[in-house]
């Protein structure tokens, strides 16, 4: 039935988009008469509120608008320019950067363009960090090709994922949920270290990345983007934005994957990257009229993903999983009274998320349920005074099924909760958690260089009752070329035990748990440190980033692959438990069109584990130690050149990844990984509305020696494909196609993509 179901949604899409293609082909002449009229009359009416409705528009360049509610609730604004001019009634043309920090933002805000994006292959958000210091991503392990981020040294499960200011990617989406958004989809990413905003919930703890996708109103009518790589690995994406009518447009977007061609680089006899198949649809519509605006979307995927040993060896230890995911959103905004910048906001989606998954003869089958709610109310109180508040509703529902066909051990329980079946044991869960929230959060411009952000909310979880989560910014600018901020703030986390662990099901390791240990929260405060320089070099400024953060738990469920190397025992952890990050980056544009970086930071994440784990009886033995499988440093050194008139542009990037610790018993000599280096770079030609682009990754042809240990004997104690510290693969080589349609409205008004309109600084809610 949920086959049907998804192919008939397809259909839908598609049916819609021939009707909506007649209709623009008979009305376009027609609409852009009548919108050329309405433009005239309408100038001093636009005048008075040009800076309110550039975001519930879809603007062509989104600027900073978290001062008004709507914006807060339907658009995340990226701040796709260095400097926004604050003039009265002004539109002033810039060129866009391709990484910059908002220096409106009281929230230290990186946001990486959609140029930034296109400087490499950029398939899907997993491979959207490249050029950027700040995020790891790496693979989890050598068998199912899950790839994990990392920020602040902390693991992607602590950083709070957003689709244009809804969560996104939660629970049973996060081992592979990175490989869902394709990179051509997106118009901007924003990073926020530590936690953010209060208003898009408690979770954020190392931080906030949040996806904005193209948008109806601004994009090209149509865009394609063609890849192919040399292990056959192939792409197709089109996108198509139609405007209906004056106040109505709409867009489509579809994605095609396919990458089933088995590559064993290093003759260890599993693929070097699972056979993966995926197809992905997303349809919204964008409604614009006087004070009121309003989007509606859908999105379905459907994903294969393949690994394990090659299919010609006898009895093959294979991974096979295969994912069915729906999404819907609603996003609502009205302006009372715009002089006051008093309105309101509507936030609503909710997503289906359907996996059945094979590792070896272990089987986990899970389903989960999310829906979400938040309502924003917006207005300003006083002169450089703002108050936000409001009230969500966040609920989860989780049915897991998990089958250990090696004899599962589980520990205690207040029930008889495992089922053994002859040869295996069974866990059965099922989690229900409801948590309604209430927040406020207050800005405050105390002087013309000060700027403070509190925001406090309380939630009542249906499983953990009532917390409350403070959070406090501090932004000083004692000068035109520095900017200094602070913060403080608290997050919590439920655990999604079975799910955030199960790339460790890629081995012969049994897992140790009880009962509560699938119901558990974290909870860990951060605070952080950064100044940024704008200091005058030659003709132009050299930028200097400087950033210190640390974020310490209060709670945290631990999984110790050091006890045994055929266990991964689950416990809480009892002591401390840390990350410590000092980061440094400077960028300088050396000659008209090159621009180069450079970026260095050091990481110092430890927890304290138990070392009696897995002796029965023993009380709880306290070992501080450095997290496994983690980098200490990472260097990064980027260039990217521009010809004259952008006929062709080169990038490069030389990642220096550190050494780390490496998994073992705790009366062993510690073994540590070493450090080593990847090497990308593209070549980008230009012509017309397109472009075409070929690169390399890893072109070094770096890659870890033996991913996988115990792979000639994958159904021995001793197989382990979760070791996982480098490239698992080789050099690849790729090259792609980008060609877009103009829309009517960007071949009317030529210079309309390099306009910004004047915004206001305001109080930063930019990750909403």
């Amino acid at each position: 039935m949920k086959k049907q179901i998804f192919i008939l949604a397809c259909l839908l899409c598609w049916l819609q988009l021939g009707a909506q293609t007649e209709h623009q082909h008979n009305d376009e002449s027609a609409q852009t008469e009548h919108q050329h009229d309405d433009e005239s009359a309408q100038t001093e009416h636009q005048h008075d509120h040009e800076n309110r409705k550039a975001a519930l528009v879809g603007d062509s360049k989104p600027v900073d608008l978290s001062r008004h509610a709507v914006a807060t609730s339907l658009d995340t604004a990226s701040t796709e320019y260095h400097n926004l001019i604050d003039l009265d009634a002004a539109q002033v043309s810039a060129r866009k950067q391709g990484l910059q920090i908002s220096s409106l933002s009281t929230v230290k805000l990186e946001t990486i363009s959609q140029d930034e994006l296109c400087k490499a292959a950029c398939c899907n958000l997993s491979e959207s960090f490249e050029t950027n210091p700040s995020v790891d991503v790496s693979y989890s392990d050598a068998a199912t090709g899950a790839r994990q981020i990392k920020l602040l040294g902390l693991s992607g499960v602590y950083v709070q994922l957003l689709g244009e200011g809804l969560p996104f990617l939660r629970g049973l989406a996060s081992p592979y949920g990175l490989t869902y958004v394709p990179g051509p989809w997106m118009e901007s990413i924003q990073i926020s270290k530590g936690t953010a905003s209060v208003l898009n919930g408690y979770e954020a703890i190392s931080g906030q990345i949040n996806v904005e996708y193209k948008k109806p109103p601004t994009s090209d009518l149509l865009s394609l983007n063609l890849f192919l790589a040399d292990n056959l690995r192939n792409e197709i994406n089109a996108d198509l934005a139609l405007k209906l009518n004056p106040y109505l447009s709409s867009q489509t977007f579809v994605h095609y994957e396919d990458e089933s061609r088995e590559h064993d680089g290093n003759g260890d006899g599993f693929m070097d990257l699972p056979a993966v198949n995926q197809l992905s649809l997303f349809q919204r519509f964008y409604w614009n009229k006087n004070d009121f605006t309003s989007q509606l979307g859908a999105k379905g995927l459907r994903e294969s993903r393949r690994g394990g040993q090659l299919s010609d060896i006898p009895n093959p230890w294979r991974t096979d999983i295969q994912t069915e995911r729906m999404e819907v959103f609603a996003k609502n905004g009205y302006i009372f009274d715009a002089l006051n910048n008093t309105s309101l906001g509507l936030n609503l989606s909710a997503s289906l998320h359907d996996q059945e998954a094979l590792y070896g003869r272990n089987r986990y089958d899970a389903r989960q349920l999310n829906a979400y709610a938040n309502l924003i109310f917006q207005t300003d109180l006083a002169e450089g005074q703002k108050l936000v508040t409001g009230a969500s509703l966040l609920t989860d529902y989780l049915d897991e099924a998990f089958l250990d066909y090696t004899m599962l051990n589980l520990l205690s329980g207040p029930k008889v909760w495992n089922e053994r079946r002859q040869d295996y044991y069974s866990i059965s869960s099922l989690r229900t958690e409801l948590t309604p929230g209430l927040y406020a959060e207050y800005s405050l411009q105390a002087a013309e260089k000060l700027r403070f952000l509190l925001g406090l909310r309380y939630d009542y979880s249906s499983r953990y009752g009532g917390f409350v989560t403070p959070r406090l910014h501090i932004k000083y600018d004692p000068a035109s070329w520095l900017q200094l901020r602070a913060n403080i703030g608290k997050g919590y986390r439920s655990t999604n035990i079975l799910s955030e662990n199960s790339y460790l099901l890629a081995g012969s390791r049994r897992f140790m748990l009880s009962q509560d240990h699938l119901h558990f929260q974290e909870v860990a405060w951060n605070t952080g440190l950064s100044a940024n320089f704008f200091l005058p070099l030659g003709p132009r400024n050299l930028q200097l980033g400087l950033e210190a953060f640390h974020t310490r738990f209060d709670k945290q469920l631990l999984a110790d692959v050091d006890a045994d190397a055929q266990r991964v025992y689950f416990y809480e952890m009892q002591g401390e438990s840390y990350s410590s990050v000092l980061q440094a980056e400077v960028s300088y544009e050396l000659i008209a069109g090159l621009q180069l970086g450079a970026a260095l930071r050091y990481t110092d994440v430890r927890s304290t584990y138990n070392a009696n784990a897995g002796t029965e009886g023993a009380p709880y033995l306290p070992v501080l130690r450095e997290k496994p499988l983690n980098n200490r440093y990472k260097g990064l050194i980027t260039a990217s050149y521009q010809s004259p008139q952008k006929r062709w542009q080169f990038d490069t990037n030389l990642q220096l990844n550190g050494g780390g610790r490496l998994p073992g018993a705790y009366e062993q000599t510690e073994k540590r990984f070493y450090p080593f280096p990847v090497l990308n770079a593209q070549f980008t030609l230009y012509f017309g509305e397109g472009s075409l682009y070929l690169g390399g990754e890893n072109i070094n042809n770096f890659r870890q020696a033996n991913p996988i240990s115990g792979a000639d004997q994958p159904w021995g104690n001793d197989f382990d494909a979760t070791q996982d510290w480098g490239p698992v693969h080789g050099r690849k080589l790729y090259v792609g196609l980008r060609y877009s349609i103009p829309s009517l409205r960007a071949l009317l008004k030529p210079g309309a993509a390099e306009t910004v309109h004047q915004a206001e600084p305001d109080h930063d809610h930019s990750l909403h």
